[in-house]
């Protein structure tokens, strides 16, 4: 593979391995991930086995009540899985109207959409997984049940988020967070010990049953009557009906390689889109502040129409085919000039994910993502069961006039995306990059990286990071070099550094070299990540 070397070596060192790899945000995962492996497990089960301890050594991230994608390579050929899930039947946009609302609001009981993680799980393993269940979800369970002790930054955030919910959650609809997430009063702190034995047994239910549990029987019947006692609108009826959904994954050609996402509704293609427009715009070139410039006025015009256009297929008002054409993106190409465009404003919110990627010897590899959204979701804990609602509702539009408008049983736009490389029809691996609307951004930064600069894994993941926010507003990390920063505002852009890392995305990369399989594997600096290898 000609990217194994560059001068640009990272903070730390690429890891190197032939029979397996899982590379994740937390240490404890990545080793559940390896031991399925090592116990003849694929990278299939060994993803399972991650994202389920993910919701325990993670949960300000993700949680069983959140929705997953995955992009799935397996026999030369690579499979997409939306299980994200859709607006309760019962909701509509006049009813939270009529109640005074005029957004979704992103905390409570309103928010709360069909949660599509466990279902999603289910589904891979039944699909491509060598294990039961019940073994794959075994090293969550365990550590749910006897506790591990709390990493940095995962304590870090953990801290941060208890201090605004302290101020916020003070309703009894969330009564189960604090119960669950501050017993005695207080977040965890690093390196204390944290356990919830009720989440030990939604996920012994959940592999005992397939999941059967959380849609349709004891757990399912939970949700329904915390619901129904607190005026919300996911119901029993909305888990049982809930499916996930197998799709044809979406391809973009960038140079000689192929950048691949799951369609709408998720954002990937976002990050498609702009690497075309910065395509048609010249070189890229190592460093340099016109290149620079050009790929975030690319990224301005790729996010401003995905906002616009992007919902539920079926729902879009343009072909996602046309938003990936050659002629579209020399038509938008055409808008970018040497100063910084002020394009239609967004907000961009901040999100919270768990990304990871696996492979193991025999060619599979699996890029997976799941999330509940905001870091820790709704804020709504189903007493007793450590399940922890996501909040994907937030990001439905009350304007009857948007695409994305809220509607009973439609799915919303969705953040979160599985990244995945191929060349000449052969597996390059997965990536991604979580946090948020930050997304797209850093997997157009990975494969720019990788593709056009030559960079390894963890040199790719370890480049500072630029996110634009609205109108010029870019957010560069304090190691951006200066001179950059400088020029970029010479070209119009108002640059803000920004000290917490957070805010610029998580992610994971491993890469295949095809002649001899060898893994090459990165991960991220800016929270306790780490690659599992064997």
């Amino acid at each position: 593979m000609d990217h194994l070397f560059h001068p640009f070596a990272g903070k730390r060192n690429t890891v190197f391995a032939k029979n397996g790899m899982v590379a994740t945000s937390q240490p404890l995962a990545a080793q559940a991930g390896l031991d399925i492996l090592k116990q003849g497990g694929n990278a299939i089960d060994a993803a399972i086995a991650t994202a389920a301890a993910l919701t325990v050594v993670e949960p300000t991230s993700n949680g069983i009540g959140g929705d997953a994608f995955a992009l799935v390579w397996v026999k030369d050929k690579l499979h997409g899985l939306n299980a994200s899930g859709p607006a309760p039947k019962s909701i509509s946009a006049d009813k939270l109207k009529e109640a005074g609302h005029k957004q979704v609001p992103a905390f409570g009981v309103l928010p709360v959409t069909v949660p599509g993680v466990p279902a999603g799980w289910v589904a891979l393993s039944r699909k491509f997984g060598k294990l039961p269940l019940k073994d794959v979800l075994a090293p969550a369970i365990r550590y749910a049940e006897e506790g591990y002790p709390v990493s940095p930054i995962l304590g870090k955030f953990w801290g941060m988020a208890h201090k605004k919910f302290k101020e916020t959650y003070t309703s009894e609809e969330f009564a189960g967070w604090f119960e669950t997430f501050a017993p005695g009063g207080e977040a965890p702190k690093i390196g204390e010990m944290w356990s919830s034995p009720g989440h030990a047994s939604t996920l012994r239910a959940i592999a005992d049953t397939e999941a059967d549990s959380f849609y349709k029987g004891e757990l399912a019947d939970k949700m329904d009557a915390f619901m129904k006692q607190h005026g919300g609108y996911l119901s029993k009826e909305d888990l049982e009906c809930y499916e996930v959904e197998w799709v044809e994954p979406l391809g973009a050609h960038y140079k000689d390689y192929d950048v691949w996402e799951i369609p709408p509704n998720g954002q990937g293609m976002i990050a498609q889109m702009a690497l075309k427009i910065f395509e048609q715009t010249g070189d890229a070139k190592w460093q340099d502040a016109d290149t620079l410039h050009r790929q975030i006025e690319a990224m301005k015009l790729a996010f401003t129409d995905g906002k616009a256009f992007i919902t539920e297929q079926g729902e879009m008002p343009v072909d996602p085919e046309h938003l990936l054409s050659d002629d579209y993106a020399k038509a938008r190409a055409e808008k970018i000039t040497d100063e910084a465009m002020l394009p239609e404003p967004y907000e961009l919110p901040r999100g919270g994910t768990v990304y990871l990627a696996a492979a193991d010897g025999e060619g599979n590899m699996i890029s997976y993502i799941q999330s509940n959204y905001m870091g820790f979701g709704s804020g709504i804990v189903i007493p007793g069961t450590g399940i922890a609602l996501q909040n994907r509702g937030h990001d439905f539009s009350l304007d009857e006039t948007h695409p994305n408008y809220l509607k009973p049983g439609k799915r919303t736009y969705h953040t979160i995306i599985p990244g995945f490389l191929t060349k000449d029809g052969k597996a390059v691996g997965p990536f991604g990059v979580m946090g948020g609307y930050m997304q797209p951004q850093g997997h157009f930064q990975v494969v720019s990286s990788t593709v056009d600069h030559l960079l390894n894994p963890q040199a790719t993941l370890d480049m500072p990071r630029w996110q634009w926010i609205e109108g010029k507003t870019v957010h560069v990390e304090p190691e951006f070099p200066n001179y950059l920063v400088q020029a970029l505002i010479r070209k119009g852009h108002t640059i803000q550094i920004l000290p917490d890392g957070g805010s610029f995305g998580r992610g994971q990369i491993i890469w295949r070299d095809p002649e001899t399989g060898v893994l090459q594997g990165g991960t991220e600096s800016r929270t306790d990540g780490a690659v599992a290898a064997w």
